[in-house]
């Protein structure tokens, strides 16, 4: 009988920080990549499913919601359980809810899918932070923030051009499908390298789950999480209101649980002292500007271009090439650039503040002329400025964290990349369908002009990006600050 050799794992003192590091990055990697993959291939799950528009909302943004409000927890779960056994159980449930997508044989089924594909995405990617701070020293650590930083900034883009490649493709007559069978190898291959070249690492003195902050947590980031992503479609009716109302009231409550547990001794699921700390707080501050930022515009592009200039999905997703080669030139430069610390974060927003607004003038004033091409130019100094910002901005809010509180200041600012989104989605979606008007069919001078409005709120965000690193203390960048 043939035997198969499978990986054994690393012997202690043989630990290769950097190749375990490009391990645990390709479960990043995936679960990034999930929440943009499916954008372009919505029209063909619409078609080939008979989903309706409610159905393909969720379908978009159940991942995101059930991705977003488990964050935390998975982050506090690999401190308790080890880093590495939480992050191979996540992509081992990944995978399976991965092909559970592809197999689907309904929408109800799909969105439920996608939901478990999120809950597992939140024990994979916090624990790529915690593994950083653990694995590396501090002078190292800038870089490998950098790589995950990059792999950050181009999943938007790469998931775009992959999933309009796959359903162009049309693999064996299966549609959109690929777009969820392409996690199966990827992550097959992650789980036999990890339990390889993956050292286990724990937080110390790790005490069991705090389980009623987290169940309050949970329903906070539910009832701010909901509206965000289902409101606009909903047409913001009174029960949006009404939830982030809730949501404030929960978060009040999560506080006052957490200090208690603090007081009696106990591990909370997050110390609110660290959201007093400075560096955190102004990090965090700006972690959900730029992902308000980034999230959204890939969505409004993307609209703009299928929709309004009538672009296939192939079409659509290669106008995001430029964005993918200056984000990972300028990604490279930036670790290079480390030494200037704050001012490199600001030469990233002002030049994606170009970006915009470059994006602004050409949808004002091209009219009906609008063409990708204009578009893929906005893309070079978009993706420049963020391939600048994204990674250093990482290691803002990381570089002064104790080793003890890494679990948990990578949970809270994973969950700020989500909540950022998610905030950015609703704003520049209200403001996009606001300025295109009803459901009445729209030319290009609309969807232009609705372009035109949207970015200006991205413009916006771009300014303050560049204004709040000041508040930063020292370099704001460095980890040796």
């Amino acid at each position: 009988m043939t035997q198969i050799s499978l990986p054994r794992p690393a012997p202690a003192g043989a630990v290769a920080p950097w190749r375990a590091l490009s391990v645990v990055l390709a479960g990043a990697f995936m679960a990034v990549l999930d929440t943009f993959i499916v954008l372009v291939a919505a029209p063909a799950v619409r078609a080939d499913l008979g989903a309706s528009s409610a159905d393909i909302q969720l379908i978009l943004a159940g991942y995101q919601l059930t991705y977003a409000v488990a964050l935390i927890t998975g982050a506090r779960l690999g401190d308790l359980f080890g880093r590495k056994r939480v992050f191979m159980t996540g992509t081992a449930l990944f995978t399976l809810a991965s092909a559970a997508c592809a197999l689907a044989p309904g929408a109800g089924a799909l969105i439920a899918a996608r939901m478990a594909q999120g809950l597992t995405a939140a024990l994979m990617f916090p624990q790529v932070f915690a593994m950083i701070q653990v694995l590396l020293p501090a002078r190292q650590r800038p870089r490998a923030l950098g790589a995950l930083g990059a792999v950050i900034g181009l999943s938007g883009a790469v998931g775009q051009l992959l999933g309009g490649a796959l359903v162009a493709a049309h693999l064996f007559g299966s549609s959109w499908r690929p777009v969820f069978w392409v996690n199966v190898p990827v992550g097959l291959l992650t789980l036999a390298l990890a339990a390889r070249y993956v050292p286990e690492s724990r937080a110390e003195g790790a005490r069991r789950l705090d389980l009623r902050g987290a169940a309050v947590l949970t329903v906070a980031l539910f009832l701010l999480v909901v509206p965000l992503t289902e409101g606009r479609e909903a047409g913001t009716p009174l029960w949006t209101w009404l939830a982030l109302a809730g949501s404030a009231v929960a978060f009040a409550v999560f506080a006052a649980v957490e200090r208690g547990v603090d007081a009696r001794g106990g591990a909370p699921l997050i110390r609110l002292r660290l959201l007093r700390e400075r560096p955190f707080a102004v990090g965090m501050t700006l972690v959900l500007l730029a992902y308000a930022g980034i999230n959204s515009s890939f969505l409004l592009l993307s609209l703009t271009l299928q929709d309004g200039l009538g672009t296939s999905a192939l079409g659509a997703a290669l106008v995001y090439l430029p964005f993918a080669a200056s984000f990972f030139a300028a990604n490279v430069l930036a670790g290079r650039l480390a030494r200037f610390g704050r001012r490199v974060l600001q030469a990233g927003a002002l030049l994606a503040a170009a970006g915009h607004a470059l994006t602004i003038a050409f949808a004002t004033t091209a009219g009906p002329d609008l063409r990708p091409w204009h578009l893929a130019l906005t893309l070079l100094l978009t993706g420049a400025g963020n391939g600048l910002l994204v990674p250093p901005l990482l290691n803002a809010v990381l570089a002064r964290v104790a080793p003890a509180e890494t679990g948990m200041a990578s949970g809270v600012l994973s969950t700020g990349q989500q909540v950022g989104g998610a905030l950015g989605v609703a704003v520049a979606g209200a403001l996009f369908h606001g300025a295109l008007g009803g459901p009445a069919r729209h030319g290009v001078r609309a969807y232009g002009h609705a372009l035109a409005v949207a970015t200006g709120f991205h413009l916006v965000l771009a300014l303050a990006l560049a204004a709040l690193p000041a508040l930063l203390p020292g370099g704001g960048g460095s980890a040796e600050d």
